[in-house]
């Protein structure tokens, strides 16, 4: 028996192969299906079912395209909320068998009503679970977040509650968790750094299994949760009829600074790929600075789904990584690349953009002298809340292109986070949508706590 562990960073996506004997199973895989088929052919394995443990909302899901590409069916948990074309339902104790090892469904309703959590035994083990791929139920520190039924908010805390204390922790403490992301995703507010844990760890040590019912519900509802509006494309893709949304991740070609050029006056929206400070020192105005790093976790608030895109690289592998990374989350539109956006684009004589920039003495010098400029931070508001600067008009960078209107196109904005990387793509933002006045501040939050910047009393 064996179990593979893929890791999809950027999402923090973790799906899985499980197989014994010559065959096995998919929990939960990303939309770029062919390396489920190469493990499964590295240990001479077919694939014969697709797990779906809970509807995907920020990601495509690749269940269809696999179960296209190897005949293997495709199992979801009972939903009154919309149809799986593609996939046969599976309820309470339902079990798939591969080779002596089993796989059985609990189902785990609370993140999403239609989640279920899926344990393994062997036939030496008998009835004693070895490990449970818990979805969005259980995390690694934290449990699934349940605000996507507001007007339901009470209920679904409840389930989620009663999910993990009469389906999961029962498991025994000996039993392995395997849940479907980790630190870093939007899923989730306080994951640990790890990928694996065990229901005894997780019983002693995870702050949310230590509340009793009422108190759990309270601490679920009071939870703050960014609802990004790509959410609602996933659920539109991922309900599609089809053989799936299952392409091969092409290359994009590189594009002359002419033809680039030529595209942006066509609508091409221009997607900066580089490093924040690269961006910062020259790019091509009218650019969103989107670092590789941070692009799953901002493009699906920043970039429209209906517009064609041109990615800015700094070399073919970071483009190609780039419209990897947005096909991961349904954007298929990418037109190519430009590539050393100076050198191309300063020599074909174009203007270079830049952003003002200031560091940390300078800034506090500046703030501690009074508000002269709009001082917008732009990090999530459970940042926020943990403390401020004096001054300080709090905009979510995701937010940021719907709410311009709060801001004065003629001030000085000095844009800030915690280290300067956000600042720099809200500071993108500002420019493209017209804004001259705007300086990003390096060090932000970061620096502030180290020079002792005016804080907010809250």
């Amino acid at each position: 028996m064996f179990i593979e562990t893929i890791k999809t960073d950027g999402l923090a996506h973790l799906s899985y192969v499980v197989g014994d004997g010559i065959v096995a199973a998919v929990i939960d895989p990303r939309r770029d299906v062919a390396i489920y088929q190469q493990i499964a052919q590295k240990n001479g394995v077919a694939i014969t079912h697709v797990f779906e443990t809970h509807r995907n909302e920020d990601l495509v899901t690749g269940s269809e395209s696999l179960a296209d590409r190897t005949g293997a069916v495709v199992l979801h948990g009972p939903t009154n909320e919309y149809q799986v074309p593609y996939a046969q339902t599976v309820r309470e104790g339902e079990r798939v068998q591969l080779g002596e090892a089993s796989l059985t469904v609990l189902e785990t309703p609370g993140h999403t009503l239609d989640s279920i959590s899926i344990v393994l035994r062997h036939i030496e083990t008998g009835d004693s679970p070895l490990c449970v791929f818990t979805g969005d139920a259980l995390f690694i520190n934290d449990v699934g977040r349940t605000d996507f039924y507001p007007d339901r908010a009470d209920e679904v805390a409840g389930l989620l509650h009663d999910s993990l204390h009469h389906k999961l922790l029962p498991l025994g403490d000996q039993t392995i968790v395997y849940p479907a992301h980790g630190a870093g995703s939007v899923c989730g507010q306080k994951m640990a750094n790890r990928d694996f844990s065990t229901i005894g760890y997780e019983r002693r040590h995870s702050p949310r299994l230590s509340l009793a019912r009422a108190e759990f519900i309270q601490a679920k509802i009071a939870e703050h949760h960014d609802y990004p509006p790509y959410f609602r494309k996933m659920e539109q893709i991922n309900a599609s009829i089809g053989p799936g949304p299952d392409r091969e991740l092409r290359k994009p070609a590189p594009m002359s600074a002419e033809d680039f050029a030529g595209e942006l006056e066509n609508g091409l929206i221009a997607v900066d790929l580089r490093t924040a400070e690269s961006f910062s020192g020259g790019h091509v105005p009218g650019s969103l600075a989107l670092p590789v790093d941070m692009l799953t976790t901002f493009a699906g608030w920043l970039v429209p789904y209906k517009r064609r895109i041109g990615l800015i690289a700094a070399g073919p592998m970071q483009a190609e990584r780039g419209a990897r990374e947005l096909a991961r989350i349904g954007y298929d539109q990418v037109g190519g690349y430009l590539d050393d956006v100076i050198t191309a684009w300063a020599v074909s004589g174009r203007s270079v953009g830049r952003v003002a920039a200031i560091e940390g003495p300078a800034f506090k010098q500046r703030h501690d002298g009074g508000p002269e400029f709009v001082l917008l931070d732009v990090r999530a508001k459970p940042e926020f809340d943990e403390g401020h600067l004096e001054d300080a008009l709090h905009i979510y960078l995701g937010e940021l292109p719907e709410r311009l209107d709060e801001l004065d196109p003629g001030s000085e904005i000095v844009t800030f986070c915690g280290s300067g990387q956000r600042a720099l793509i809200a500071a993108s933002v500002l420019k493209r949508a017209g804004f001259e006045k705007v300086t990003v501040n390096w060090g932000s939050m970061g620096a502030c706590q180290s020079l002792g910047c005016r804080m907010a009393i809250c």
